[in-house]
């Protein structure tokens, strides 16, 4: 069973004068772990334990997010928002890692990796927001509108019920959702700035994925673990498929009935499936292109894995 958060330490580093919030655990290659449009390193309490057994793992508060401060008028673009992830980096002294992120933190890993290429070895995106998906078009437009602004501003307040349905639709089966699990996504929305910084990277957000897909052709030499939940109502799965057809060296996973956020609904399997992905040779150096690499140790759950098509 997944261990609980009984190692991990709590810390800050200074980033463009800024205090960036992060936990870590463990030692060995350095891991990045980066959280999705309103979470933070919390989301991930129910994979640092085990990670940490075969890396240095880093779960970060992006800028304005989490434990992070925030600035006030920050840059909320993709390009900036992985150029201050290099920061980041430098200041907690790390040449180069391993990234794994998940919905729009997957997208800020690849955006990263292609400005970044030699900072990056391996990546690991949990339906990672991409430019061949549609499925929440017509919820980022709400969220440009002048009505959806005001609705924004209003989630913090929302009675804790209302949010954790909200919660429970992210997931394949509600069930699954732990007690403690809602607070990585909502805590942070009680600070001020915390709103105003999640706007502003909707308001841009289809310039961004525009951005993002001329970008891809730079990640494409990049080992890349794609793992998707096959309810996915965030990120839909179709788009999984198309992502993989354009990055030749990924690999993509899929989940039977679990969601968007796969490791926290379904840890075990998430967390073998990334240890075995990180420890493996490259796969120039023991797959020939498109060869189906297994994982192992998945319980009843049988995840689909294919190569590139």
């Amino acid at each position: 069973m997944t261990e609980g958060p009984t190692n991990i330490e709590e810390a800050f580093v200074l980033v463009h004068g800024a205090k960036i919030h992060y936990q870590r655990a463990g030692t060995g290659r350095p891991l990045l772990l980066l959280h999705g449009l309103v979470g933070s390193a919390k989301n991930w309490r129910r994979n640092i334990n085990f990670l940490s057994r075969d890396s240095s793992v880093y779960a970060i508060d992006h800028f304005n997010m989490g434990q992070s401060e925030r600035v006030p008028g920050l840059n909320a673009g993709l390009e900036a928002t992985a150029d201050r992830l290099a920061a980041v980096m430098d200041a907690l002294g790390l040449d180069e890692a391993d990234i794994s992120g998940h919905s729009h933190g997957g997208a800020v890993a690849m955006m990263f990796a292609a400005r970044h290429p030699e900072r990056v070895r391996r990546l690991i995106l949990f339906a990672p927001a991409n430019p061949f998906c549609d499925l929440g078009k017509h919820l980022i437009r709400f969220y440009q509108t002048r009505f959806g602004i005001w609705f924004a501003r209003c989630i913090p307040v929302l009675p804790r019920m209302l949010k954790a349905t909200a919660l429970s639709h992210m997931y394949g089966d509600p069930t699954r959702v732990s007690p403690d699990a809602l607070d990585g996504y909502t805590q942070g929305l009680h600070i001020p700035g915390t709103v105003d910084h999640v706007l502003q990277i909707i308001q841009r957000w289809f310039e961004d994925m525009g951005l993002l897909r001329s970008a891809l052709a730079g990640v494409s030499a990049k080992p890349i673990l794609l793992i998707w939940g096959d309810r996915d109502r965030a990120v839909g799965l179709n788009s999984a498929r198309e992502l993989q057809r354009t990055l030749p060296q990924s690999r993509l996973m899929v989940l039977p009935g679990v969601g968007h956020i796969p490791f926290e609904e379904m840890p075990d399997i998430c967390n073998e499936a990334m240890r075995d992905w990180l420890i493996q040779p490259a796969p120039s150096e023991s797959h020939a292109p498109g060869a189906p690499i297994r994982s192992q140790s998945v319980g009843r759950v049988t995840p689909e894995v294919r190569g590139a098509a």
